[in-house]
């Protein structure tokens, strides 16, 4: 699997996990966007893969 991939031309992270079911990939995303993150999805065969990114803002600017 790869560690990123670009989604819409942004750069997005694996979370290094497999699911094994689209329920437990849909419950990991909403925990994932809850905090802030974005989240891609990815399936294949009968796995599921979860690529997330986070805007991270300087505060001393």
């Amino acid at each position: 699997m790869e560690l990123s991939r670009l989604f819409d031309g942004r750069k997005f992270m694996w979370d290094g996990k497999e699911y094994h079911s689209a329920t437990e990939s849909r419950e990991q995303e909403e925990h994932y966007r809850s905090l802030g993150f974005e989240v891609r999805s990815l399936n294949e065969g009968d796995m599921h893969y979860l690529y997330t990114r986070r805007v991270v803002l300087n505060s001393l600017g």
